[in-house]
């Protein structure tokens, strides 16, 4: 018979060292309690991460895992998940970890689509090493490491994953406990790379930074969160809209008498489409000061890279073993 798993029986027995009130706490929490429903045994899942304030993550899941290097969970996830096709494989990473070091082996995990859960914990700073900018810190940003302010634009991450052809990305926060879940859940049950950015906040060095979509007095107006066949509509009792004007997006109020159906209507599926919401934030929609958008922006599945890879093994024609004991030889000669 299957075990029947709670949230903490996925609790491992470490002391979790992480700064009290650090939002990585939250996001812990709400992967328990996801992992039961998923129906998934315990020795079937592992959680790779690299270095970095969340990539303590795997001492604390009572599950496989393992600490990888600098930027490098996405190659040994890639390697793990490639041999192992029947293993769910999560990888555990920050903005630090993936978008700078790391950059390179993310990019390339999403082009090649390879099965992994990608959970990009983005708080816009470096919190282990004490608070030195980070890839996603905002412009003139003033750290330690940058006394006179950033002169780095930052990387938009979910624009970069569609730039590297990712089928799957969505975007939550720490502290929206019930929809992190479901995007949780949404990632996992995508066949493809899929990846989740989760705005965390780091309480020490960088407190606040997503204050504007967490507090009361300004979520409703700053946040929009979408669904798949919805209008897109934020603001107090929904009182705006995002309507397309050709190819750009603009805001209206009901008070213009404005039709539900005249509304911008989310298709997970359209890929020009996410590739503008993606971009709300982006300097073009300054102007205007587009809601930030939360939910799943594009989802496409498409063949993976483990599928690939193993059909090309167990082609007979292109055995290894028969290739290396053939009679085939390669001649090298130096210049």
């Amino acid at each position: 018979m299957t075990e029947i798993l709670k949230a903490a029986d996925f609790a491992s027995d470490q002391d979790i060292r992480w700064c009290p009130g650090c939002g990585d706490f939250a996001i812990l929490k709400q992967v328990q309690h996801v992992m039961p429903d998923l129906g998934i045994p315990r020795e079937q899942i592992v959680f790779i991460s690299g270095i970095g304030c969340s990539s303590r993550f795997p001492y604390y899941m009572n599950t496989y895992g393992m600490h990888s290097i600098h930027g490098r969970a996405p190659a040994f996830a890639t390697g793990l998940k490639t041999t192992r096709p029947d293993l769910s494989v999560w990888v555990i990473t920050g903005d630090g970890d993936a978008l700078s070091i790391g950059g390179n082996h993310l990019i390339h995990t999403l082009r090649r689509n390879v099965d992994l859960n990608i959970l990009l914990f983005n708080n816009q700073i470096y919190g282990l090493t004490k608070g030195q900018y980070s890839p996603s810190s905002e412009l003139h940003k003033v750290t330690k490491s940058s006394p006179q302010g950033s002169p780095d634009y930052p990387f938009n991450p979910l624009a970069l994953a569609l730039g590297a052809n990712a089928g799957f990305i969505a975007r939550s926060m720490d502290r929206e406990a019930k929809h992190l879940q479901e995007m949780i859940r949404r990632a996992n049950a995508h066949k493809g790379s899929a990846l989740l950015e989760i705005y965390q906040n780091c309480h020490i060095f960088n407190d606040g930074a997503f204050d504007e979509f967490t507090d009361r007095a300004s979520r409703k107006e700053r946040s929009i969160f979408v669904s798949h066949g919805q209008p897109l509509v934020f603001g107090e009792n929904d009182s705006k809209g995002i309507k397309l004007d050709g190819n750009k997006p603009i805001i209206v109020e009901k008070d213009e008498d404005f039709s539900l159906d005249e509304l911008w209507i989310h298709d997970e599926k359209d890929l020009w489409k996410a590739q503008t919401l993606v971009r709300f934030f982006d300097d073009f929609a300054a102007e205007q000061e587009l809601p930030r958008v939360f939910g799943v922006l594009y989802a496409n599945e498409r063949p993976t890279y483990e599928t690939i890879v193993n059909q090309q093994v167990s082609n007979k024609k292109l055995n290894p073993e028969v290739l290396l004991s053939g009679k085939d030889t390669w001649s090298i000669k130096a210049n």
